[in-house]
């Protein structure tokens, strides 16, 4: 085979390679943009917002056990990845005191034994005022439960677009150096006589 026949070979080789990476590089920033953009609309659908500063520190409250982790937040609308994964922590540290830590099934079982209890002794005050109490710690363990697992979907989709990001980045700095080395073996291509052989054969003397 002649040189300048395998060098052209590689460079058209390279030459797909640039096309192949910068399309994957493309995709990742479209993935990143679909993923940033969808989470960013849905977030501010759902209109929630962290409790101020002034909230945060009242000490011995439910928001200042969290506020390691949501003060640099204070105030503002949840509308990011990392801000939904801080207020989906935060549901589960409001929700700790609930019976069963607020795991929505063992209150909700909890809920309805008590008001089945109380509904077979309706005189009972006691078995009524623990269904009552229960039928709402069902309701707030309901909604915890909710509204921590749309924010942590946010979160992992927000993930995946950082992911994607990254993807893209490392695909566009590929596809340069692929293209440096296209243009370097052009260049080579070029200068090679015709009768330059691939492999060199080399002739006794």
């Amino acid at each position: 085979m002649r040189r300048k026949t395998f060098d052209l070979v590689l460079t058209a080789g390279g030459g797909m390679l640039v096309i192949v990476l910068i399309a994957a590089g493309a995709l990742g920033l479209w993935g990143y943009n679909y993923a940033n953009t969808n989470v960013h609309n849905q977030l501010a659908y759902q209109e929630v917002t962290f409790p101020t500063m002034a909230q945060i520190n009242v000490v011995g409250s439910v928001n200042w056990k969290e506020r390691s982790f949501i003060s640099q937040y204070a105030g503002q609308e949840v509308l990011t990845g990392p801000q939904a994964n801080a207020y989906a922590e935060k549901i589960r540290l409001d929700v700790w005191s609930l019976p069963y830590h607020g795991v929505f099934s063992k209150v909700s079982a909890a809920a309805i034994a008590a008001s089945t209890a109380a509904k077979a002794d309706p005189t009972n005050i006691v078995l009524a005022a623990q269904a009552t109490t229960l039928s709402a710690d069902r309701l707030t363990a309901f909604e915890g439960s909710t509204l921590r697992g749309l924010l942590l979907e946010a979160y992992a989709f927000w993930t995946i677009g950082q992911v994607a990001l990254v993807g893209a980045i490392v695909s566009f700095i590929l596809a340069g150096i692929m293209l440096i080395l296209v243009v370097l073996g052009f260049i080579h291509y070029l200068r090679v006589p015709e009768e330059v052989q691939f492999p060199r054969t080399h002739t006794a003397s």
